[in-house]
């Protein structure tokens, strides 16, 4: 039964409902976890695995302390903020971390009173429904083409592009020495190492690399990591060389947000932005506000 069908058939369905009792079986469909089984994956079980691995090598922040001025960035700002890894921690978990002690959602705004106020929650991973909403909804079949993520950090976009694409070959270009060793060691563990290939260098050393690249992924990836002045240097190179007709841009958040903060002008007829479809269910876990901050263009 394609998609056509299966909607066919549910408005059928639907349509012999007792009026009465319609609502309550829509509810039931947005809100019940008897359907999850339904969309259980063993893709996503593969990327649980994962993060259930990489939990163990990390502190519960996910920051290492090289990470000198991404703390630095994340201290200063306007509102407390806190790094927790979408791809390491879904909301369940960090209900659990809360209720243990070991994470809070707010902080007090005058010390010792009940004044309390949300803590910013900062991630620079896509969580796994994420992810497979990038893959899967986001961009196209991926045979033969060749995907880097500019920031690799964890690896998780390399991961689950392994498992929800065909994507021919997935590159990781990461900075950090430690993350780099980190992503290696999962890539063999998990025998992914036929299309994925980890680099420890500066996206601004891979003009070639870009050149020729099918997709490039830009996750919050220069804002907490790099000087004002570098920054605009790496988008500068990004977009002088990120060229190739067709060839696809995913950016977190979209691409005038980033550039205006640098106060950059976008080149005209650079890149198209695409209209992507966010209303799709993916599992009670996913955050729909944060499929909305996915953003997908095309070079021109």
């Amino acid at each position: 039964m394609d998609l056509c069908e299966a909607k066919l058939e549910l408005k059928q369905l639907l349509s012999r409902v007792k009026s009465g009792d319609l609502s309550r079986l829509l509810q039931w469909v947005r809100e019940s976890d008897d359907l999850d089984e339904l969309l259980s994956d063993n893709r996503r079980k593969i990327l649980q695995n994962i993060s259930e691995d990489l939990r163990g090598s990390l502190p519960q922040s996910a920051m290492l302390p090289s990470e000198s001025t991404a703390l630095s960035k994340m201290q200063q700002s306007s509102n407390p903020t806190v790094h927790v890894d979408s791809f390491l921690y879904d909301e369940d978990e960090v209900d659990s971390l809360c209720d243990e002690g070991s994470l809070s959602r707010s902080y007090c705004l005058s010390c010792g009173s009940t004044r309390t106020a949300p803590l910013d929650f900062l991630s620079h991973s896509f969580s796994i429904p994420e992810l497979h909403f990038l893959f899967e909804s986001v961009l196209p079949d991926l045979s033969g083409r060749v995907l880097v993520d500019v920031g690799s950090r964890l690896g998780a976009v390399l991961y689950g592009g392994y498992v929800f694409s065909s994507a021919s070959r997935l590159v990781g270009l990461e900075i950090s020495e430690e993350f780099v060793k980190l992503q290696e060691n999962i890539v063999q563990k998990y025998t992914m190492t036929d299309r994925i290939q980890v680099l420890h260098s500066d996206v601004r050393l891979q003009n070639v690399l870009l050149q020729n690249a099918d997709v490039l992924v830009l996750n919050n990836v220069f804002e907490y990591f790099l000087p004002l002045e570098e920054q605009i240097g790496a988008w500068s190179f990004i977009m002088e060389n990120f060229r190739k007709k067709g060839s696809l841009l995913v950016t977190v958040p979209c691409l005038q947000e980033s550039l205006d903060t640098l106060q950059m002008p976008l080149p005209p007829r650079w890149v198209e932005e695409l209209p992507l479809d966010y209303d799709v269910y993916l599992g009670k876990d996913t955050d729909p506000d944060a499929l909305r901050q996915i953003h997908l263009y095309r070079v021109l």
